[in-house]
């Protein structure tokens, strides 16, 4: 068989999420299927934002759209695995995202993904409640306190979650059943650009945030088939500081690491290897699965960056996953994939088989 046939078949196995059975004790749903694949060594890719928009396109502009547009299938014929979406705006009630994609549509692409037997990937770069500014205000070390129980936003807080709650729940697959997200809230804590970060609240204010985020989503809105992935970023100094601001077992499923790449390539596949060894440890000492949760290099210069810097990255870590960030359609230079003609393209589709990444 082809490899570009087995990886089509492993897609079709592995990627129905929430159709996988597992034995007693272990993952199941999105989990067991990432789980497979670390195993199998065969992890998904995934893109952000990947049927929204790519460098010159814009599913938001087209009327009826049907969701088949992707810079991903451009390039090699196949869909990413992983679709990425985020849902700042959700908590003000707003029509469309922090980055302009309409909700609407965002529920459809998810629909068509998952009929298509991917993954979708949920990131949340919300507003700051006490301030009002965005998810990038850190004037105020209050907003994690403010938002937890006592706290005079709390209610506010509430709200917004309810907001979410109600979206991802709308998510149904063709038979009614509710389709399964993997979540990625409070990302990148490890560092202090995000009014959740290092410096802007206590570990313990930020594990109670994480735990009242689960308990409200799964415990009180009951939403079903969630996996929780947390994601520290890289720090070159201190980095295994983050495992203080982990909110326990009970409450995540994937331990993955935000890494993004420079034109100094050794320098940046000295931080991976140096990030995913000690998240591997970290994995195998708490049962988590490991991923690479975001990464890319930016306009992609190096037309061999895929095969010749990335694979060298992630080679001989049980990474589960690899989802680079958006091509960004009104910003020429803010890409993180391919597109087709791009001079790094044919090098994606040869990593693609090569390290038998696993698209759909």
């Amino acid at each position: 068989m082809k490899v570009s046939e087995t990886l089509t078949l492993l897609a079709a196995c592995l990627l129905l999420a929430g159709s996988c059975t597992a034995p007693a004790g272990a993952p199941s749903g999105i989990a067991a299927t990432l789980a497979s694949a670390a195993s199998a060594g065969t992890p998904l890719y995934g893109h952000q934002d990947d049927l929204m928009y790519g460098h010159d396109w814009n599913a938001n502009l087209e009327p009826g759209t049907e969701m088949t547009r992707s810079d991903i299938k451009d390039v090699c014929g196949h869909y990413p695995a992983i679709l990425g979406l985020d849902m700042g705006g959700i908590e003000l009630g707003d029509t469309k995202n922090l980055d302009g994609n309409d909700f609407a549509l965002m529920r459809k692409a998810a629909v068509a993904h998952h009929a298509r037997g991917g993954i979708v990937s949920l990131s949340w770069h919300l507003r700051n409640p006490f301030t009002g500014g965005d998810a990038w205000d850190v004037s105020s070390d209050q907003a994690v306190a403010s938002v937890l129980p006592g706290g005079e936003k709390h209610e506010l807080f509430m709200l917004w979650m309810d907001r979410l709650a109600d979206w991802i729940l709308s998510l149904k697959a063709e038979d009614g059943s509710q389709i399964p997200v993997l979540f990625r809230p409070w990302h990148e804590h490890s560092g202090s650009w995000f009014w959740w970060g290092r410096d802007l609240c206590t570990a313990e204010e930020y594990n109670a945030l994480w735990q009242m985020t689960y308990d409200h989503l799964v415990r009180e809105r009951g939403i079903e088939g969630m996996a929780w992935a947390i994601s520290p970023n890289y720090m070159p100094q201190d980095f295994e500081q983050w495992e203080a601001r982990y909110p326990g077992d009970a409450y995540v499923d994937v331990v993955g690491l935000d890494c993004y790449a420079s034109l100094n390539r050794d320098g940046y596949i000295r931080q991976m290897h140096a990030g995913l060894a000690s998240l591997q440890r970290f994995c195998e000492a708490h049962g988590k699965i490991l991923a690479v949760t975001e990464t890319g290099l930016e306009t992609l210069p190096d037309p061999r960056w895929w095969t010749g810097t990335l694979s060298e990255a992630i080679q001989g870590f049980p990474v589960s996953y690899v989802l680079t960030w958006r091509n960004a359609s009104d910003r020429p230079t803010h890409f993180f994939a391919p597109f087709a003609g791009q001079e790094s393209a044919d090098d994606f589709a040869a990593w693609i088989l090569q390290d038998k990444i696993t698209v759909l």
